[in-house]
C-alpha cells in the first residue's frame, strides 16, 4: 500500500454505463469488467466507495417530462440504483471481493441502511461499499451523492468514469475544434457550463477541497494507474497549484 497515492476513493459509474452496446439494462460481459477493475483494485489495498446512477433503467428528470410527478419520479429513480447497485455487487462477489449495498432509503430486506460510521468500518475491513438510492432525497443527481458521500466517508478522491477520456470545452464528438482540458479549477468547471457533473456536485467538491478526476473508464487499467499517481483524464482542483 506504501505505493499508492490515493488509498480511499469513491468512482462514480452511471446508469449507462452498464449498457455496454444496448440500448436499455445491464450488459453481462460490461459489468463483469467493471467488477474485475475494482476486484484489483481492492487486492492492491485501496478502499473503494462505489455510487451508480440509473440511466439504463430510467432516470426521474425524464419521467417528470413525460407527465410523471417529479418527486415520483425521483423516488422510481432511486430504486433503479438499487437494482444496478446489486447487480454490480453480485458481479463483484464472483470474484471473491465481498461488498456492501447501502441504501439512502429503507430497504432493510435487500440492503444496509446507509450509515457514514459503519461505511467506513466495512471500507476498512477491506469491503467495497455501494451507495445505492442517491442522496435519499429527490430533486439531487447520483451526481451529488457521489460528491456527498466522497466528503462524508473522508476520500481522498471522487472518480468520475466516463466514455471520454477527460474534460473537454465542447462535446469532442459533436464539436471538432474542442479542446482537452488536462486541469482544471471548480471555479472554471462552473463558470464555463461545462458538463462534467451537475453544479451541485460541483460546489459541494469545491466547498470540501476534494479533487475530482474525470477519466474513460475504457482505458485499459485506468483506475490502477490513477491510484498510483499517474496523469490519467482531467482533473478539477481548487487551484491549478494543487495539481503540480
Amino acid at each position: 500500500m506504501s505505493g499508492l497515492k490515493y488509498k480511499r476513493i469513491v468512482i462514480k459509474l452511471s446508469g449507462e454505463a452498464l449498457m455496454g452496446s444496448g440500448d436499455y439494462g445491464i450488459d453481462p460481459v460490461i459489468i463483469t469488467r467493471l467488477a474485475k477493475d475494482v476486484c484489483d483494485l481492492v487486492n492492491a489495498g485501496v478502499q473503494v466507495g462505489l455510487v451508480i446512477g440509473a440511466g439504463n433503467i430510467f432516470r426521474g428528470a425524464g419521467l417528470a417530462e413525460g407527465g410523471i410527478d417529479r418527486v415520483t419520479g425521483d423516488q422510481m429513480g432511486m430504486l433503479a440504483t438499487v437494482l444496478n447497485a446489486l447487480a454490480m455487487q453480485d458481479a463483484i462477489e464472483r470474484l471473491g471481493i465481498n461488498v456492501r449495498v447501502m441504501s439512502a432509503i429503507k430497504i432493510n430486506q435487500v440492503c444496509e441502511d446507509y450509515i457514514r460510521r459503519r461505511a467506513v468500518r466495512h471500507l476498512e475491513k477491506g469491503r467495497v461499499v455501494i451507495f445505492a438510492a442517491g442522496t435519499g432525497n429527490p430533486f439531487f443527481t447520483t451526481d451529488s451523492a457521489a460528491s456527498l458521500r466522497a466528503i462524508e466517508i473522508g476520500a481522498e478522491l471522487l472518480i468520475k468514469a466516463t466514455k471520454v477520456n477527460g474534460i473537454y470545452t465542447a462535446d469532442p464528438v459533436t464539436d471538432k475544434k474542442a479542446k482537452f482540458c488536462p486541469v482544471l479549477t471548480y471555479n472554471e468547471v462552473l463558470d464555463n457550463r461545462l458538463k462534467v457533473m451537475d453544479a451541485t456536485a460541483i460546489v459541494l467538491c469545491r466547498d470540501h477541497k476534494m479533487p475530482l478526476r474525470v477519466l474513460n473508464m475504457n482505458e485499459d487499467g485506468a483506475l490502477s494507474k490513477v491510484v498510483n499517481g499517474e496523469e490519467i483524464g482531467s482533473l478539477v482542483v481548487e487551484s491549478l497549484e494543487e495539481s503540480k
